[in-house]
């Protein structure tokens, strides 16, 4: 789709290296490698969060549930699967 040979790479590096100043492009690169970083753990975490929806609403989860709800930081202690199931997905849906 883009053919970029080492000739347009290097005008690139240019362009930028005039606009930034070379000090800044260090700076820059590393900004970018940690917002590359977040957006990855963010679709991770909204992967993970989807799949166990979607486990829920199968009804795939049963052995799990105890898991999943210390992941959520819910207290299971005295609460039966029907009111387990009722509060992970409440936590689910505010997240």
């Amino acid at each position: 789709m883009f053919g970029f040979g080492p000739t347009e790479i290097v005008l690139i590096l240019a362009i930028i290296v005039m606009l930034f100043g070379a000090s800044k492009i260090p700076d820059l690169a590393r900004s970018l490698g940690g917002a590359m970083g977040e957006f990855k753990k963010a679709k991770i975490d909204v992967e993970k969060e989807l799949q166990i929806g979607e486990d829920l609403s199968m009804g795939k989860i049963d052995a799990d549930m105890q898991k999943i709800a210390n992941e959520l930081g819910i207290n299971t202690k005295d609460l039966s699967k029907e009111d387990l199931k009722k509060l992970i997905r409440e936590k689910l849906d505010t997240h």
